[in-house]
């Protein structure tokens, strides 16, 4: 079924630019499912295309795993200590709601290449969803397992290691998943402002010389780089958290058990 809704979104997609439909839409200059199916079998025979899709995904995985470690860090520090909270909570929150995208400029300024500057705004964009959800599922955590810790001569190492870090580990991933999606927006908005090279670069050139087939190509590549990347945080995840009990998927209720006959 995944496969055919797949077919059938590129079928609509063909029909709405053969037939020209210009309604509230236009499709009329629209390039067609087979111009772009065309225009990336000939791009993946050529060198630039797999080197633009090498650089932007080794920004986002450097990015992306800075901001998983420091998020996952200082989303534990702010929940567990008072002080932490009270030196950093304040300046954390001023600059959450800034889009990372916005930071373009300051890269700029302060780094003295583009690379570390389009790394830095990929580290932002995926820092902050991992920081809160992090610092929310530590300050969910009930009490009484670390009672439990203490009780048995545990120490506050113990604590962490054995208590915070498991038990907070699904909301953990809950936004590591949200984090590499938004690096992927915004490292692509960052090789489009200030890259020389890379996916979103290549896309914003093709559009520029109007080679709109080349432009759904990197739209095309933009989507399954994310979508790959995403399925692997979301499987690593699982293999995690497999001793959490998994509910029904398929939806079809679980059979029930029979009760043993009494005598």
């Amino acid at each position: 079924m995944r496969a055919g809704s797949l077919l059938a979104a590129l079928g609509l997609w063909q029909l709405l630019t053969a037939l020209d439909v210009n309604l509230w839409l236009r499709f009329a200059q629209f390039p067609s499912a087979t111009d772009v199916v065309r225009e990336f079998a000939d791009r993946l025979g050529t060198g630039a295309y797999w080197q633009d899709l090498t650089d932007s995904l080794s920004r986002v995985l450097t990015g992306f795993a800075l901001a998983a470690v420091l998020g996952v860090a200082v989303g534990t520090a702010i929940a567990r200590s008072p002080l932490v909270s009270d030196l950093l909570g304040p300046v954390l929150e001023v600059c959450r709601p800034i889009p990372a995208i916005a930071l373009v400029p300051v890269a700029i300024l302060m780094f003295p290449s583009n690379e570390q500057g389009i790394i830095f705004i990929t580290f932002t964009a995926a820092f902050f969803p991992v920081m809160v959800s992090t610092r929310h599922a530590v300050r969910a955590l009930a009490p009484v397992w670390e009672e439990a810790v203490l009780t048995m001569g545990g120490g506050r190492g113990r604590i962490l290691v054995s208590v915070v870090l498991p038990g907070a580990l699904p909301g953990i991933l809950g936004g590591l998943s949200v984090g590499i999606g938004v690096s992927w927006i915004c490292v692509i908005s960052a090789e489009m402002i200030s890259g020389a090279y890379g996916v979103g670069y290549r896309t914003w050139q093709d559009y520029t010389i109007v080679d709109y087939p080349g432009v759904f190509v990197g739209m095309t590549t933009i989507g399954m780089l994310g979508w790959l990347t995403s399925t692997a945080v979301e499987l690593a995840g699982r293999r995690l958290t497999r001793w959490l009990p998994r509910t029904e998927t398929t939806g079809r209720p679980a059979p029930a058990r029979k009760e043993a006959a009494t005598p």
